[in-house]
């Protein structure tokens, strides 16, 4: 069963830092892509950033390029976002979600499985 969980999140000034992790367990996680995604309510869910397996590749959104770095920790499953410079445009609920294959796209049917989500709040 694979599983997925986020933490990191919470309030943060305009101008701000936070770091989300995503502990993934079930699957060989140096195997797969991994990405992360966001939502708010009533909007759909806006690709944040990507990674393949082995590090090799990263992609990001043009709202956040610049100031957020997608990472992974092979030995340790475990998923990164560094985001730095937070705009309150950036307010949504984060999810990391694991890709089908070792590669990634930005849309939604490249990833198969999906955390429950960390709630990221930027004050102005």
């Amino acid at each position: 069963q694979v599983r997925l969980v986020e933490s990191g999140g919470g309030l943060v000034q305009t101008g701000g830092s936070l770091r989300l992790s995503c502990a993934a367990s079930g699957v060989t996680f140096s195997d797969y892509g991994m990405g992360w995604f966001r939502q708010n309510p009533g909007k759909e869910r806006e690709f944040v950033a990507g990674i393949s397996n082995a590090i090799s590749n990263t992609n990001y959104a043009d709202t956040v390029k610049g100031r957020f770095t997608i990472s992974r920790d092979n030995a340790k499953n475990t998923l990164y976002l560094q985001m730095n410079s937070l705009k309150p445009e950036d307010t949504a609920l984060y999810f990391c979600a694991k890709a089908r294959w070792s590669w990634f796209t930005n849309a939604d049917s490249t990833f198969d499985y999906w955390g429950q989500g960390t709630q990221v709040t930027v004050s102005s």
